[in-house]
């Protein structure tokens, strides 16, 4: 039987989730206090804990934290409310699982909880059956799907393995452009993008499409790690090192020795452990814990940071003989709101993978959603994306249009605050685009010159889509959702 620990301030919600899960077959304990909560967790091992952000005695954030230090293989899925909602996007970066927003529905908690419970099997399986290739991640992280796409002729990819979703905006074609320009050499790179924009998945397309694409690949995500923890994570330690030292533990390094290792948030190391690393990327050996021994290593260095590494240098949080060690090749990751003509094939390949999972039909999406989807800022970004899809078909009917009451709050209330396009704009009987908002908006200025140039070339084609995208050096896909987005209708 699975034990699931629930932290929650709010008794009610304590009661209703026990009796809920209890009634599935899950052994639950609740708590109202972090600090119990630990103290439960030293004495009792629990698979799975729902952890309310906002608790009288500490915060969401430290409790993960001491929870993956007790246990990093603890599933932790965080309850927020919806004006926390960006800071659980960055939890799970930094070990969540997932969050749930309130208020909450019982199907989707327990549709949650089965989903991790299944990761985590098939997690434990890989690991068992794959140990070169260890995954080193905490139990809730997964690769966020890719935001590439690929220039070759007939829509060629990189891979054909359809793991990927690929885009086809500017953004994305330079992106695959670069993979494919540094995977085959050995450069250490640095990819920058936010929080959810597919930083993992590059750099296992970079993997993949290198000399060292049959040796392991190790992803460590630094965010997770403590000071204590880190050294005996990236170079291991022997047996007795330290107190809790049972056994010999062989580190990301060694595991990657002859592939590629993955440094997520590598900004978040200590000062003591980036002089660490600097030396063993010099000398190429590595000391574990505990041990003098000089262990060679033969590793190509990817690190990611949401935040750019230069402005770390520059606040003094960051070594900057480590950041010019690392910065042989550097790979921007675009946002979502930076390429919003990407978001019809990202839902597209997120319901299909949704109604596998669901074994359900999802139904279509509807105008006033692709609207809301077109407008909303997205800050968790691709991750968040595939998780409104997931709420959304999970909340719709089978074979009933997905409408924005699925939406999470904080979408609904962005969307009816924005005035919609029709009333932000008007069009004369000339086809051109009158401006009623402040002409010195640049987000105006811009929409009116995209308008009226995508008008006038329609014009000279006769409106003939597929001509028009050749010479606007657009594909029709995206012609289509620019026509959408700008209420053109021809």
């Amino acid at each position: 039987m699975r034990n699931i620990l629930i932290i929650d301030d709010e008794i009610n919600i304590c009661t209703l989730l026990s009796k809920f899960l209890g009634k599935h077959g899950f052994k639950v304990d609740t708590t109202m206090s972090g600090a119990t909560a630990l103290k439960m967790m030293k004495e009792k091992t629990f698979d799975l804990v729902l952890c309310d952000y906002r608790l009288k005695d500490t915060d969401g954030a430290q409790l993960l934290q001491d929870i993956l230090q007790i246990n990093p293989r603890t599933i932790v899925i965080i309850i927020t409310g919806y004006t926390d909602v960006r800071v659980a996007v960055d939890m799970v970066k930094n070990g969540a699982y997932d969050y749930l927003s309130k208020p909450l529905y019982p199907d989707e908690i327990l549709n949650l909880v089965h989903k991790a419970f299944a990761h985590m099997d098939s997690e434990r399986e890989r690991e068992s059956s794959m140990p070169a290739r260890t995954y080193n991640g905490s139990v809730g992280e997964r690769p966020a799907v890719a935001a590439t796409s690929s220039d070759e002729p007939n829509g060629e990819m990189l891979d054909k393995s359809n793991k990927y979703v690929y885009g086809e905006s500017g953004g994305a074609r330079e992106l695959i452009r670069q993979i494919k320009l540094v995977a085959p050499t050995d450069y250490s790179t640095i990819i920058f993008g936010e929080t959810g924009t597919g930083k993992e998945s590059v750099a296992h397309l970079i993997h993949h499409h290198s000399k060292r694409h049959s040796q392991p690949f190790v992803a460590l995500d630094c965010g997770s790690l403590s000071k204590e923890l880190a050294a005996s994570e990236l170079f291991g330690h022997e047996k007795g090192a330290f107190t809790g030292a049972i056994n010999t533990k062989i580190g990301a390094f060694e595991q990657a020795h002859g592939g590629t290792l993955f440094l997520d948030e590598v900004a978040n190391l200590s000062y003591d452990i980036q002089v660490a690393l600097l030396r063993v990327i010099q000398e190429k050996v590595i000391r574990r814990v505990g041990n003098l021994k000089e262990i060679p290593i033969d590793v190509r260095i990817i690190v990611a940071s949401n935040e750019k590494l230069s402005e770390s240098v520059q606040k003094g949080r960051f070594r900057e003989d480590l950041f010019h060690r690392f910065n042989e090749f550097t790979i921007y990751i675009p946002p979502l709101r930076e390429r919003v003509e990407d978001l019809p094939l990202f839902v597209d390949a997120f319901m299909r993978q949704v109604e596998r999972e669901l074994q359900k039909n999802c139904g279509k999406i509807t105008h006033e959603v692709w609207e809301c989807f077109n407008r909303y800022n997205w800050p968790g970004n691709i991750r968040e994306l595939k998780n409104v899809i997931r709420r959304a078909c999970l909340l719709t009917p089978e074979h009933e249009d997905i409408t924005l009451s699925t939406l999470p709050l904080e979408m609904k209330e962005s969307f009816s605050q924005q005035p919609s396009y029709e009333e932000d704009h008007q069009v004369n009987m000339s086809g051109e685009l009158i401006s009623i908002t402040n002409e010195n908006d640049l987000k105006t200025v811009a929409l009116q010159a995209e308008y009226n140039k995508i008008i006038n070339v329609l014009k000279e084609v006769k409106y003939n889509k597929t001509k028009a995208a050749q010479l606007l050096n657009i594909d029709r896909k995206t012609l289509y959702n620019k026509l959408r987005l700008l209420n053109i209708n021809y």
